[in-house]
């Protein structure tokens, strides 16, 4: 009984989060599914299968997430910064430069990733958890760190035929 309980607990859960993200954000594909406390802007643009299971999408820029996207946990895209270097006071003023993100399609970022604005990352592209992307990602990269940094490449012949054959997560 107590695993039935759980179990409905959880899906009311994501049904929740699921109507929060697709009521704020700018637009989103079918599919999109959302296991964990997130939020986006109503800068945020959404393709189809996109998965968070806790994300949190901040700033005045525009984020783009692909389809069949995939996060771990505790996930932060921050799209704008302080004026630090044109600005009026110091250490910063009350302006914001806005950056926006792009994420290609089929990238999974592990728990605990920072993506910061002006980035994109390419498709099908894996961040390790824990990772702080400051800079562009190339497509089918692997990379981790802070700042992240690539340290391999996905097998793309095999990455091809999945794509091919449609086997989306």
């Amino acid at each position: 009984m107590i695993k039935i309980l759980l179990n409905l607990r959880r899906k009311l859960k994501r049904n929740i989060y699921t109507t929060l993200v697709a009521k704020r954000c700018q637009s989103h594909g079918p599919k999109l599914t959302v296991n964990g406390k997130s939020s986006v802007t109503s800068n945020t643009i959404l393709g189809t299968n996109v998965h968070f299971n806790g994300m949190e999408i901040s700033g005045g820029g525009r984020v783009i997430i692909g389809d069949n996207f995939h996060s771990g946990e505790g996930c932060l895209m921050i799209s704008q910064n302080h004026n630090f270097n044109g600005g009026k006071a110091i250490p910063y003023d009350d302006t914001y430069l806005l950056k926006d993100i792009v994420v290609k399609d089929n990238v999974w970022l592990g728990s605990r990733v920072i993506v910061l604005g002006g980035v994109t990352i390419g498709e099908g592209a894996i961040i390790q958890a824990g990772s702080c992307v400051v800079s562009d990602i190339p497509d089918y990269a692997i990379a981790g760190g802070h700042p992240a940094k690539v340290f391999a490449y996905r097998d793309i012949e095999h990455y091809q035929r999945l794509k091919r054959n449609e086997a989306f997560f």
